[in-house]
């Protein structure tokens, strides 16, 4: 049977295909959003907590650097096969680079029940894939435009947006009071985590409903493009983990990460930096095609993998 968390967005999506009234109010989905963001910065905050990373700064560096370059081989892809203009281009290829806090999650949980083995830096990978191919992204649309650099609004929105600093100072706050300093909060954030994850996923199988119903195949590359994209770039992530030697939850997280694409962290800084972009196209393939894919077929798949290469 699927993890459980996975049960809870089938759900969500069945009662969108059904056009229930079923829908988590918004205020409670940002909230959630909000949770989980935090207690996964905290979880790589505790993980790191007493031990010394100068060792993994390179497999950090390296993985970090994923974030540059699948944006920048997505694009010409994206230009010539799926035909886009050059703003949507730079738009999904960005979401693309970028990666899926909820994809995440979903593989943190299902590598624990799994009793995969995590480095302790693992969290970190979310942190340092979040922002690069939005910057690389948007320096080349404003280079193409001859803006020549990325502006300071570009920068403020890409380092400063909620995922970011939710994550980031997470970590921080659970790297320096580790787990006697958290234990007053242990109980509600990560005993929650995986409630939190569950009905998250509830409220996202609905908006994929939303997003995906009726199909808009006139968009048929793009569906097609986001439909394998994932099986693909899984690799990406699972060939740069092995070089490194990483466990396998680790490996089964990485690979997660770079099949996934970002509906949260992109579509806010592309917004306000390439007004000429469409946000639905992005988050047409991003959440209504990419997120399920990646959910109910890919990291279970993607742990079948790792099982096998790491035997």
């Amino acid at each position: 049977m699927p993890d459980i968390v996975i049960a809870f967005f089938a759900l969500g999506l069945v009662a969108g295909l059904l056009k229930s009234d079923l829908k988590v109010p918004h205020a409670v989905y940002e909230t959630l959003s909000i949770l989980l963001m935090l207690t996964l910065g905290l979880k790589g905050g505790l993980a790191l907590h007493g031990q010394a990373q100068g060792s993994a700064l390179w497999d950090l560096l390296l993985i970090g650097s994923l974030g540059l370059i699948i944006p920048v081989v997505l694009f010409p892809l994206l230009t010539r096969l799926v035909r886009l203009d050059n703003a949507n281009a730079v738009s999904i290829a960005a979401h693309y680079g970028s990666v899926s806090a909820g994809t995440f999650a979903v593989a943190l949980a299902l590598a624990q029940s799994a009793g995969m083995e995590l480095a302790p830096e693992t969290t970190l990978y979310l942190v340092l894939l979040e922002v690069p191919a939005l910057v690389i992204m948007l320096w080349w649309y404003q280079r193409q435009k001859g803006a020549g650099s990325t502006s300071a609004k570009v920068w403020h929105e890409a380092l400063t947006s909620r995922s970011v600093l939710l994550l980031v100072g997470g970590v921080i706050i659970g790297w320096i009071y580790g787990p006697e300093g958290l234990a007053p909060i242990t109980p509600t954030l990560m005993g929650g985590f995986t409630t939190f994850l569950a009905l998250f996923l509830l409220e996202m199988g609905i908006c994929t409903a939303r997003a995906c119903f009726p199909l808009p195949l006139q968009h048929w590359r793009l569906l097609l493009f986001a439909s394998l994209a994932p099986f693909a770039l899984a690799w990406v992530g699972l060939g740069v983990g092995l070089w490194l030697g990483l466990p396998p939850g680790s490996l089964l997280v990485l690979a997660a990460l770079t099949a996934s694409a970002s509906y949260i962290a992109a579509p806010a800084a592309i917004r306000a930096a390439v007004p000429e972009a469409d946000i639905g196209l992005a988050m047409l393939a991003a959440l209504g095609v990419t997120f399920p894919i990646n959910v109910l077929i890919g990291i279970p798949l993607y742990q079948q993998w790792v099982v096998l290469l790491t035997q």
